[in-house]
């Protein structure tokens, strides 16, 4: 069921862009809490749009007596192109060797999409309640974290601590808690999961470690935490027609926003808006275990926007930009912006319509600017013809969706970038594939366990639809936000039965029954941090020997299995249902 006028293909009113009073004597305080500010559809209008964020930005500053010291102290801007990829993701984690593979983990990185600046380390979401532990012990057991840390420093990458105070709220436990771990760990920052600001106690508590720790929160940031928070999400924003301008990043040229769209197959809206503004975006391909890749063509320029902000970083932190800027007047949805430094000028440009070729600046002459006009994305030197107006017109080739980025250099660039024009915007598919235990045939039901036959049908599993999904579907690609009442409704999905017997323990592994297996076997598991944490130096605690055995893997199950002559698989829920509607004894069946 859809709640009237709910569209979860449409944004939100709250996540539209916010259109720009342009009336001289307008409240422009009404833009303080805006996401992106909403340029004008005519051409005509955009002097007076940039005239008036310009007044707000003057007049917000003195408002809220903005104090930029902590961008003082940065060393650099932050991370422009971050990745969030869970601990135990296979890119990053061998489950052969238990090992963690950072340098893998980099290289394919660099291969796939020109490398990152930052990864976001995340741990618990998915496992979270399966036991007493908070999120901050899905961190704090692992030993060899800081190893794993610093090896991503060695390769040149930060690394966020991802802190989640929506589970264990923001009081001096939890802060201590988060200090701690920053500070074993060595992370460079701190990323707050579904929360648009930080304490001031967390703030004051990572000032104590070192006052350059950045702070950054998902979703919008309210302006008066930009002071404090460096960086923040650009998640669940929607960009006008013509492209509009980032509200933080305007107020603060030095604040870092990373655009996510986490379902989309298509990513160039986040793009196009973080290339204009001179912002970072997040790199999601694995969101709580369910793989949503990036097809060829974005991947190509998010590769060429990481070359281009490393090679031109001074000049996406000016404070001499100008957006919609030297607009040649055509119709095409070719749009740009303006970045002037002590070095010169830099344009960056997006095609948001089809494939163009012409004018793509008419610029005013300056000083010092009598080489070649030079795309830096293709490499390509630019026509130019000067104007009656003395007005230079640049113009070149832009295929679709493509990026530019127009300087004035002596000679063109030695090594372009990654050729974006010939490739296929294809999302790549990738199907889930389970791992199945071998089957393991006996002539006789074996001892402790009972005969279970499965006829011919269709088996119907009920189940509540979150963002994971449900055997590896991905239930939300495409959609704007997932939200109730498509989020946590109750779904339902029917498969095929085919006749077939089967033998299940009639109860589960015990404590006595698992040492056995150990002194017999001299098991190891390939992760001891949790292994039997409910036993007693390595054996059972007295009384519990005929209790269910518990603090074990998968893999861990499995090898008992395998020395008891069984199998073992993990029950879904289609599992017991199944169990539940063969069985005259449905309570009774368990096992591993």
């Amino acid at each position: 069921m859809t709640r009237p006028g709910f569209s979860p293909y449409s944004p939100r009113p709250i996540d539209m862009s916010t259109p720009v009073p342009l009336a001289p004597d307008a409240d422009l305080s009404v833009l303080d809490e805006a996401k992106i500010f909403a340029a004008p559809d005519d051409p005509v209008d955009w002097p007076a749009w940039r005239a008036a964020i310009t007044r707000w930005r003057d007049e917000a500053r003195r408002r809220i007596g903005y104090d930029p010291h902590r961008y003082e102290v940065m060393a650099e801007p932050g991370p422009r192109i971050v990745e969030m990829v869970w601990l135990w993701d296979e890119r990053l984690y061998d489950f052969a060797t238990g090992r963690f593979t950072v340098d893998a983990y980099l290289d394919a990185g660099e291969a796939e999409f020109g490398g990152f600046d930052a990864v976001m380390l995340w741990n618990a979401y998915p496992v979270l309640g399966i036991d007493a532990r908070d999120h901050f012990a899905f961190f704090e057991d692992i030993p060899e974290l800081p190893q794993v840390v610093a090896a991503f420093q060695r390769r040149g990458v930060k690394v966020y601590f991802t802190y989640y105070p929506w589970e264990t709220g923001s009081g001096p436990e939890a802060i201590e808690k988060v200090t701690a771990i920053v500070e074993r760990c060595g992370f460079d920052a701190v990323f707050l999961d579904s929360s648009k600001e930080a304490s001031s106690r967390l703030r004051t508590a990572l000032d104590a470690i070192d006052p350059t720790l950045p702070i950054e929160c998902e979703s919008r940031v309210p302006l008066a935490q930009i002071a404090d928070q460096t960086m923040s999400w650009a998640q669940w924003f929607a960009d006008s027609n013509v492209p509009g301008v980032l509200r933080a990043k305007w107020f603060e040229r030095r604040h870092e926003l990373h655009h996510i769209r986490r379902w989309n197959r298509s990513h160039l809206d986040e793009l196009h808006s973080a290339w204009l503004n001179g912002t970072g975006v997040l790199v999601w391909p694995v969101v709580f275990g369910v793989w949503v890749g990036w097809n060829d063509r974005d991947r190509a320029i998010l590769a060429n926007m990481r070359r281009l902000y490393s090679e031109n970083a001074s000049y996406f932190v000016s404070e001499n930009w100008t957006p919609l800027a030297d607009h040649p007047g055509h119709d095409a949805e070719v749009y740009a912006s303006r970045w002037e430094t002590g070095a010169g000028r830099l344009w960056s440009l997006v095609n948001r319509g089809q494939d163009y070729a012409g004018p793509l600046l008419v610029v005013e002459p300056s000083e010092g600017e009598q080489g070649l006009w030079i795309d830096l994305v293709s490499g390509a030197t630019l026509a130019t013809e000067r104007q009656s107006d003395g007005r230079i017109a640049i113009s070149g080739t832009l295929p679709a969706g493509a990026i530019a980025c127009i300087v004035n250099r002596a000679a063109p660039p030695a090594a372009p970038g990654a050729d974006i024009a010939s490739v296929a915007p294809d999302f790549p598919a990738r199907v889930t594939e389970r791992i199945g235990a071998p089957i393991v045939r006996h002539e006789h039901v074996p001892v402790g366990m009972a005969l279970l036959e499965v006829p011919d049908g269709e088996l119907t599993v009920t189940y509540r639809l979150r963002e994971t999904g449900l055997y590896g579907e991905t239930p939300y690609i495409e959609e704007w936000k997932p939200l109730p009442p498509r989020l946590h409704q109750i779904a339902t999905m029917t498969r095929p039965l085919i006749a077939h017997s089967i033998a299940i323990a009639r109860d589960e592994v015990t404590n006595g029954q698992f040492a056995e297996f150990l002194a017999a076997t001299d098991y190891h598991p390939m992760r001891r941090e949790r292994f039997l944490a409910h036993w007693h130096k390595g054996t059972p605690r007295p009384g519990s020997e005929n209790e269910p055995v518990t603090h074990v893997e998968l893999d861990d199950a499995r090898a008992y299995a395998a020395w008891a002559g069984l199998r073992c698989r993990l029950k879904t829920n289609g599992r017991w249902q199944r169990i539940g509607a063969c069985s005259t004894e449905p309570n009774r069946w368990s096992g591993i």
